[in-house]
């Protein structure tokens, strides 16, 4: 393994700032929220083309069948031969997809920094400025017929909706990645080699409808069964960071809706709640104790006849967790990268969801490193122009082996 892992000293490629800035600009100002990436799919396709990719080598798959959205594409995909021999398939990937408040960015360069002139907007940094990243890379290498691994690069689609691209890819177009290096939010230096799990789950409650004014005493609250369920789950400390001996993970209930008016009992109201941790067992726990505190509350609301209320629940595991063996060669390469640009790697576990969990889940040990997006999902998200290019530079080495 050792002979295969490249000392910081080794010569870095150097790719085209200028252009990858100008990537950067030009894939922030395309609108392209979650299932909605076929503008962004096409820009890169174009770009690919024109630098001399073969269009069989670019493929589009069907993960949008499957998704949570059956948007407008699926996963981008490019696959190249390697020059080198017998050396393992590496893959590069970041997603397509902004949030909702990045439709209208207007990306503007101030100073050594990138930010939107619509301040009513995000910038979409994240993740295009990943996209821009290994974009980048392989413009480099199909231009410039630098030596490289066999290489696999992947676009991904719906990653803020619950990594929907990477869930649902179509793994026969991979060309079997021995590992893969992820571009995703924050700064070049931090390496995440290890990332929670997250269940997520509609809750759904139902009263017994009444006048409020006239006959309250014949309802059943939904809003008041929501109620106490909640502040059940505060009390018994099973709301928000979690941390019960020494098992710890989080649970959050982020949406309700219910009733439409105050003179109407409410007979119905929808919850949407999360539970996360990097231990499934305690996660499991977890997603117990919040069915729990749902239904002893729908038993302990009733009205005058004694009729009280239900709760039903429809859960799904959003991604596993998972954590990669430090020593593994994706680790070892791509601190080897990060030193060779003259930074510091900070290896991480993350309490949020990335691409990598469903790449690991697959059995692709994956990296994520960052590419200087900064305040992501905030009308002051902010690029930091260094840090992008030197995530440029790390993907460009990691892309060529060198």
């Amino acid at each position: 393994m050792a002979k295969s892992i490249p000392s910081p000293e080794s010569q870095v490629p150097s790719p085209n700032l200028a252009r990858a800035q100008k990537l950067v600009l030009e894939l922030m100002a395309i609108p392209g929220k979650s299932g909605e990436e076929e503008l962004v799919a096409q820009f890169i396709r174009q770009k690919l083309l024109a630098a001399g990719a073969r269009p069989e080598d670019i493929k589009t798959d069907n993960a949008n069948k499957s998704a949570l959205i059956q948007g407008t594409t699926g996963n981008l995909l490019l696959k190249l031969p390697g020059t080198m021999k017998k050396a393992p398939r590496r893959m590069l990937s970041a997603h397509m997809d902004t949030v909702p408040i990045c439709v209208g960015c207007q990306p503007v360069v101030q100073g050594e920094f990138v930010r939107s002139a619509n301040p009513t907007t995000g910038l979409g940094g994240d993740d295009r400025a990943g996209a821009a990243t290994i974009l980048t890379a392989a413009l480099e290498i199909l231009e410039r017929g630098l030596p490289h691994p066999p290489l696999t690069f992947c676009w991904f689609i719906q990653e803020e909706i619950g990594l929907q691209g990477a869930r649902h890819l179509q793994q026969s177009l991979l060309g079997k990645p021995a590992m893969a290096f992820n571009w995703d939010g924050g700064s070049p230096d931090k390496m995440t080699i290890g990332a929670t799990g997250g269940y997520r789950m509609n809750v759904e409650v139902e009263g017994v409808a009444s006048h409020a004014g006239v006959a309250p005493e014949r309802g059943v609250s939904a809003i008041a069964i929501a109620s106490i369920a909640i502040a059940e789950l505060h009390r018994g400390g099973w709301h928000g960071l979690v941390q019960k001996g020494k098992s710890s993970g989080t649970s959050n209930v982020g949406f309700i809706h219910a009733g439409e008016a105050t003179n109407v009992v409410t007979d119905r109201a929808t919850l949407k709640v999360e539970a996360r941790s990097h231990n499934p067992k305690f996660r499991q726990k977890l997603v117990g104790e919040i069915e729990k505190a749902f239904k002893n509350a729908a038993k302990e609301v009733k009205n005058v006849e004694g009729k009280c209320g239900s709760v039903s629940f429809d859960g799904r595991l959003d991604y596993e967790s998972f954590r990669i063996d430090p020593n593994h060669e994706c680790v070892l390469l791509a601190e080897a990268a990060v030193l060779a640009v003259g930074r510091k790697p900070l290896r991480a576990i993350s309490n949020g969801g990335l691409d990598a969990n469903w790449l690991n889940a697959h059995g692709i040990p994956t990296v994520t490193l960052g590419c200087g997006q900064m305040n992501v999902h905030m009308t002051s998200e902010m690029l930091d122009l260094a840090g992008f290019r030197d995530a440029c530079r790390i993907a460009l080495q990691l892309a060529t082996g060198s």
